[in-house]
This record gives C-alpha cells, sequence and structure tokens, in this order.
C-alpha cells in the first residue's frame, strides 16, 4: 500500500475514434451470433458483462476518514459484514476481505473514479485498476443453481446464499468471485485468463439443462 497520491494513472479506455478497439474476453467467441442461432429456451441463460470498470480498493476499515472519504467518492457506503456487498446505480462494491472490496462501474467511469479516490483519499490505501483482466458473466435461469452445483463447493441453499451474498471461491478448478443477484440470478467474475476456459466448462455444464445465450 501507498500512503501517497502521486501516482501515475492512465485512461485504459480505448480511443476508438483513433482505431483502436476494446474487446472482450469472450470477443472470439461471437456470442451474438451463438445468441441468433442458439437455443431460445432453456434452463441456463449466460451473457457476459465485458469490458466494465474494475478497481480494488484495500484500507483500513476501522479508518474512518478513509472509509468516509471512499463514500463520498462512490456514493455508497463500503460493506463492512463479511460476504456482502452494496450497489447504487450501476455502482456495485463487493466485499472480497475484511480490508478490500472489488468496485466495479461502467468502463468508461472507471478513470474518473480513480482519479477522484487519488485526489480525494489520504492516507494508507491501496487502489489498484485491474478492469482490462476481469469479466463479468450473467448466469441465470430455473436450473442455473443445479448447473453452479456441478461447478462450486459453495452451499447454494437460499438461507445460506441470499441476494447480495458474495464469495470468492474455487470455481471448476479456475476462480471465481460468485456474487447472487436474485432467486435464480447469478454472476461470477473472472479473470481474463480463465474466461475462455470457463465459457467452454459452463457450456458443457449447462448441456443437460438446456443452455441460452444472450448477447
Amino acid at each position: 500500500m501507498s500512503d501517497t497520491n502521486s501516482v501515475a494513472i492512465m485512461n485504459q479506455v480505448p480511443d476508438a475514434a483513433a482505431g483502436v478497439r476494446a474487446e472482450s474476453p469472450l470477443h472470439h467467441a461471437d456470442l451474438a451470433t451463438v445468441a441468433q442461432k442458439g437455443n431460445k429456451s432453456g434452463g441456463v441463460h449466460f451473457r457476459e458483462l465485458g469490458l466494465m470498470g474494475h478497481l480494488t480498493l484495500r484500507c483500513d476499515p476501522k479508518n474512518a476518514e478513509l472509509t468516509s472519504a471512499a463514500a463520498g467518492v462512490l456514493g455508497v457506503e463500503l460493506p463492512f459484514k463479511p460476504l456482502t456487498s452494496v450497489e447504487s446505480g450501476d455502482t456495485i462494491v463487493r466485499w472480497i476481505a475484511p480490508d478490500e472490496w472489488l468496485i466495479t462501474v461502467s468502463n468508461d467511469k472507471a478513470f474518473d473514479l480513480e482519479s477522484r479516490f487519488r485526489a480525494e483519499m489520504n492516507g494508507h490505501y491501496s487502489l489498484v485498476n485491474g478492469s482490462g483482466g476481469l469479466t463479468i458473466y450473467k448466469l441465470a435461469g430455473d436450473r442455473v443453481v443445479d448447473m453452479l452445483k456441478k461447478s462450486t463447493p459453495v452451499d447454494l441453499h437460499d438461507s445460506e446464499f441470499p441476494v447480495g451474498k458474495v464469495v470468492s471461491t474455487v470455481f471448476a478448478k479456475a476462480g471465481a468471485i460468485i456474487r447472487r443477484t436474485g432467486a435464480n440470478e447469478f454472476e461470477l467474475v473472472v479473470r481474463r485468463s480463465f474466461a475462455d476456459y470457463l465459457w467452454l466448462w459452463i457450456q458443457s455444464a449447462s448441456e443437460e439443462f438446456g443452455l441460452v445465450v444472450e448477447a
């Protein structure tokens, strides 16, 4: 961690006007064509929410000055209860560890958000922009829990995994951050290096339930 704000930061969003194109980790899979030609009904629905802004914040949760500054930047209080999340508009904050949170915003807001953190937070904290290294898989459907049970040891029963809960866990021998967003809705934050492998796994694990790909 660093206690200085003299950090060089850059806008990671490519300049489309300059001919620089951003591609999600599953760009090569051409999900739009798969969605057009694939199943229209099924027990598991899949969508990649790629090209989002992802910032990892670490600071002492007992430092009221830092946590108050973070809340002012985000427009929402950090979740201090383990394995929980909060969201406000398109801002999602996930508890990862006692002193660590993963913040997701739309990609075009990540640079401004990081700049505000640097300007408004003082003291001992760490902020890392990992936007290019992560993607989000949205999973839903009547059989989504059955598919997930094949993939992770986490207890997914409603009583143990309510809406809003977050876990960092093993998923198909890789890793993922799983958050429940609805009764039969989940999101997986996965590393770019695992994206293709997990996409192939989800296809296989969903085969018996019927997989619907949404663009």
